[in-house]
């Protein structure tokens, strides 16, 4: 499989007017349009109804990760506001679930709006029952590594973070943060807190459609991914191969992936992009679990060019999953921890995942990029089809299912 670091990121431009972006969610989650794509057809549909448009033997796949409150606004001693987005815990927690249970201090990855007002050696949030200090520890091109300490010892940082951040809407909202965000901008099935902007394909689905697919024998999986910034960046440089990947960690049960194994010919579905990335994680951590049984943790994380790198050894889905299943049997393993960086991107081919539930994504994105792997050209097709009815893009847009010829 050739690698796209040769793609030309302005072969997967669009005009996206404004009109389309809605800057608050739809009165009712379900009520979204859905557009699907299947046998090469596009037709529209109202989202509460997917079951019915969903093949035979399906498994969608959640992203059950939570968002976090993670915008702080700090004052200096000169009465400035900085404010401090909490991008991703230190590395020497190695997960984001450490980091949040974290008492009295913490470090973490920040954007510094404001920074050059910050002078003092710490700037201060005053809440009626919890004061919190920030302290530069170290600036770097992409954030600044900051500590936070808060002087009511029995807090722990995820309950500081709960006491006085704010949910972190995207920038194109061009508008502050409101109650309705706090819920609405939240899948109903999050469960751990880590990420800093919502899998937002998920944000359509209520507790009664999931008990309909249920009702309808389709299962579902959760796997958590942990949606960084970068996640959602467009991509600046002219060549994919000049863009470098944000990290992210993921976090997946045995469980998981035993029922992954168990349905490998069966129609797998991940609802968003962070849980297809995750699965198709998966597949390349059995490979490389198949070719080195004895590999470490750190050696089976994929970073971004694996997946074709290791084209020329792929084997069938069962084989590499069932090599990771003994993998973490041998290493005694309840759950994986890791992070990873893979770029789907053309001519990338799946490898676990048949098809995604997915909303419509920025143009020149690596999301907009994955897309393209899953069903080719087809994706301008679908655009401009979605764009000429009235569909409503990005994070609190329209919904669609796409599912590829096998």
């Amino acid at each position: 499989m050739d690698s796209p670091a040769h793609l030309n990121i302005s072969d997967y431009d669009y005009d996206l007017p404004e009109s389309h972006i809605p800057y608050f969610p739809e009165e009712n989650r379900e009520n979204a349009k859905l557009l699907v794509y299947k046998s090469n057809s596009i037709s529209t549909h109202i989202f509460k109804n997917i079951a019915e448009q969903l093949p035979s033997n399906s498994v969608l796949v959640f992203n059950n990760t939570k968002v976090i409150q993670a915008r702080l606004h700090f004052k200096t001693s000169t009465n400035a506001t900085v404010e401090l987005f909490c991008l991703e815990p230190d590395e020497c927690y190695g997960d984001v679930a450490i980091a949040m249970a974290q008492y009295g201090s913490v470090k973490w990855k920040c954007l510094v709006g404001n920074l050059r007002k910050w002078k003092d050696e710490f700037v201060t949030l005053v809440h009626p029952s919890i004061e919190i200090k920030a302290k530069i520890l170290e600036k770097n091109e992409s954030h600044v590594n900051i500590e936070f300490t808060w002087d009511r010892e029995q807090v722990c940082f995820s309950e500081v973070l709960g006491l006085v951040g704010s949910i972190p809407i995207p920038p194109y909202f061009k508008r502050e943060t409101t109650e309705l965000d706090t819920t609405r901008y939240q899948t109903v099935y999050a469960q751990h807190k880590g990420s800093v902007a919502a899998p937002t394909a998920g944000l359509h689905f209520t507790d009664a459609i999931v008990n309909e697919l249920h009702q309808k024998h389709i299962s579902t999986l959760e796997v958590t991914l942990h949606v960084g910034a970068g996640t959602f960046m467009p991509v600046k440089s002219e060549k994919i191969g000049d863009h470098v990947m944000h990290a992210e960690w993921i976090d997946v049960s045995v469980e998981t992936i035993k029922h992954i194994y168990n349905n490998t010919q069966n129609n797998i579905i991940p609802v968003g992009t962070t849980s297809l990335r995750t699965v198709e994680t998966l597949y390349w951590m059995g490979l490389k679990a198949y070719l080195n049984p004895t590999a470490s943790l750190k050696e089976l994380e994929i970073h971004q060019w694996d997946a074709y790198h290791l084209a020329d050894k792929i084997m069938p889905a069962d084989i590499c999953i069932g090599a990771l299943l003994q993998w973490i049997h041998q290493n005694d393993y309840k759950t994986l921890i890791c992070k990873t960086q893979i770029l789907i991107a053309p001519p990338y081919k799946l490898k676990i995942a048949k098809g995604i539930i997915t909303n419509f994504h920025q143009p020149k994105s690596t999301l907009l990029l994955l897309i393209s792997a899953i069903i080719g050209d087809s994706w301008k097709e679908i655009y401009n089809y979605a764009l000429k009815n009235n569909f409503r893009f990005l994070s609190y847009g329209d919904s669609s299912l796409l599912l590829p010829k096998q």
